[in-house]
């Protein structure tokens, strides 16, 4: 029997997000043509580079015919499929290793043949029913599997039960949390099973990490503003959770008072455009020690240099440099608990570097320059920072046309493109923070119009929610401006570019001069994140 069933799911986000950069986003939208007709609007966004026709908006209202399954026992379901089905699993957990519960969760789904294609963003939110506990992290993960729905809620309270999960309280604490939400188009009304979940449309929790996905069932679930727009408003909003090293304080994108973090650039190279040889020896305790007293919370190692001009060195040649440095990073006192983040696009210098102890992967190409770079990335398990750069550092400089959309929306297109790529490859959205790449196949004036339009990139759809990395520090374009020949005597323009990265809403600013400008990061802190 076919039903009309008259639901539509989140795709993208429409309850405005309760930011300190909203109302100046929206007037700054504004001013550009960008408020106004939604259809319009959202075409502009996602119009080929290629062609001037527009595209349909992702949020088309659908009417869905579903398949209503079975009524009160299990004869009426059925027991074995070979056919592939989509569905979408709910993710939670609030005790212990959030993160970790969540992604040891994935993999077991994996491991019994459930293959998770993409995941959402986590979502921190306080609890719901019983609100004597802690915090909630939410997601929502994409999966195929032939399993039909019963079967597939057993596997998944099976990993429940491996996972040590004990229910003591209903809707109380819990370590992990697994929920069918959606199963194809299909409707099962089961006394074990409701598909579609039962809470999707009181829940922002849900209906957020479901937003983050493009919904791919056979009869598409599409978003209207009402379900998001018509909750009641959270005690506290809803923010992105995103984590950057076992020691150190997640990143929360969308949380308005958060404080921006300081990226130290450490390059053990002998040719980096500002400081190259400078830290090319081998005892380096002074240098890091500093980093971390004078404010870094990140600290970037570098072993080759992406400069145009400079010269390629051999994978072995750039481990060779910078493993010693994450070793020795490690080795210092107040290293044990600094976050590392390797520089490289080689996926064999970026796994050397993991298992060292590095725990960022930072890649300038966003993994075009390396086949093997997203799919080491998704095995590690570790987060990553994808870059907008064209072309490699030889060629980048002749490849700043942006026309005929224009540089942001040409950015975000092929951002989004680079994160769909990290998707398909493993790597999971929770996991990604970008980079408009200052100085990347960028001239002067396209890396001011980056820093003044920061905020658009961060609420560009399908961008949301994703934290952002900046790295203005000492680059040409500050010199041009400035007449500062020497890049070491850029620090005042570097400060005016990481104030306004801070207003445009980056979370973190990767400086070499880490004492003047986490002085700037905080300054610029109390002044726009309160």
């Amino acid at each position: 029997m076919r039903l009309p069933l008259h639901i539509v799911v989140a795709r993208r986000n429409v309850r405005p997000f309760q930011t300190s950069h909203s109302g100046n986003a929206l007037c700054k939208a504004a001013s550009r043509g960008m408020i106004g007709n939604p259809v319009s609007r959202m075409s502009r966004h996602y119009s080929s580079d290629n062609s001037s026709a527009q595209s349909p908006p992702p949020w088309t209202q659908h009417r869905l015919n579903a398949t209503r399954l079975g009524k009160s026992n299990d004869e009426q379901l059925p027991k074995s499929s070979t056919q592939v089905r989509r569905a979408y699993i709910a993710l939670g957990s609030n005790l212990g290793d959030r993160v970790g519960m969540i992604e040891t969760a994935c993999k077991k789904m994996s491991e019994r043949g459930i293959k998770v294609r993409r995941t959402s963003g986590l979502w921190e939110t306080e609890p719901m029913y019983v609100l004597e506990q802690e915090n909630f992290i939410n997601g929502a993960c994409e999966v195929e599997t032939s399993l039909p729905p019963l079967t597939l809620l057993d596997e998944l309270q099976a990993i429940e039960n491996d996972m040590g999960r004990k229910k003591i309280i209903d809707k109380g604490p819990r370590n992990i949390d697994l929920d069918v939400l959606l199963y194809e188009g299909e409707v099962v009304n089961h006394p074990r099973l409701q598909i579609p979940h039962a809470g999707i449309l009181e829940r922002e929790f849900v209906l957020r990490p479901l937003a983050d996905q493009p919904l791919t069932l056979k009869a598409p679930w599409k978003l209207t503003q009402d379900y998001l727009n018509e909750l009641p408003p959270s005690p506290s909003p809803l923010s992105t959770i995103t984590p950057l090293g076992p020691t150190i304080t997640s990143l929360h994108a969308l949380k308005a008072n958060r404080q921006t973090q300081v990226m130290a650039i450490l390059n053990i190279t002998p040719d980096s455009f500002s400081d190259g040889g400078v830290h090319y020896h081998d005892d380096l305790s002074g240098i890091i020690s500093d980093f971390i007293r004078n404010g870094a919370s990140i600290i970037d190692v570098g072993g080759q240099s992406s400069a145009p001009g400079t010269p390629d060195v051999t994978a072995e040649v750039e481990i060779k440099r910078v493993l010693p440095v994450i070793e020795q990073i490690r080795s210092l006192p107040a290293g044990k608990d600094i976050t590392i983040s390797i520089d490289t696009y080689r996926s064999s210098v970026a796994e050397a570097a993991v298992n060292a102890g590095a725990d960022i992967i930072n890649d300038v190409s966003a993994g075009q320059l390396d086949p093997e770079m997203l799919s080491t990335m998704a095995r590690l398990g570790k987060t990553v920072c994808l870059m907008h750069m064209r072309g490699t550092p030889e060629t980048m400089t002749k490849l700043t046309n942006y026309e005929p959309a224009g540089l942001i929306p040409t950015i975000a297109k092929e951002l989004l493109e680079r994160v769909s790529e990290a998707e398909a490859a493993g790597i999971r959205r929770w996991r990604i923070i970008l980079d408009p790449g200052i100085g990347f196949a960028k001239t002067a004036d396209q890396n001011l119009e980056i820093l003044r339009r920061m905020d658009e990139l961060r609420e560009w759809p399908g961008l949301q929610g994703i934290p952002w990395l900046l790295g203005s520090s000492r680059k040409g374009f500050i010199g041009k401006i400035t007449g500062a020949v020497k890049p070491a005597e850029r620090a005042w323009g570097t400060a005016a570019t990481v104030a306004a990265a801070v207003q445009g809403g980056a979370d973190i600013v990767r400086v070499h001069d880490v004492k003047e400008m986490a002085q700037v990061a905080k300054m610029s802190d109390a002044i726009w994140r309160y």
